[in-house]
């Protein structure tokens, strides 16, 4: 009887980094929930964030909400602000792969 190897896997990095865009309002087309719920680490400017509604690496920004103010729809007033953005899987660990612009 001849036992056969089995190849083993090869881990897939492409799932292990973050979008480069992506938003937490359901509205948009950049929004996916089974990322989210992940949980995606944003560090903008050498610094942590955890208020960002919206995130572009390959652009350079990031959407946060301008104090508790909301538009006639209810929906929070963001603005824009431009700087280095990183991102990561927070459920990946103490040294997980970061999407960042090169």
């Amino acid at each position: 009887m001849t036992e056969e190897s089995t190849p083993t896997p090869t881990p897939d990095t492409s799932n292990d980094v973050p979008p480069s865009h992506l938003s937490v309002n359901p509205r948009s087309e950049h929004f996916d929930a089974e990322v989210l719920q992940r949980g995606v680490g944003i560090k903008f400017k050498d610094r942590v964030r955890t208020d960002i509604e919206e995130y572009s690496i390959s652009e350079g920004w990031v959407r946060v909400q301008a104090g508790k103010t909301v538009d006639r729809k209810g929906n929070p007033l963001t603005i824009k602000l431009t700087g280095p953005v990183e991102a990561w899987y927070e459920d990946l660990g103490d040294n997980p792969p970061v999407a960042k612009k090169d």
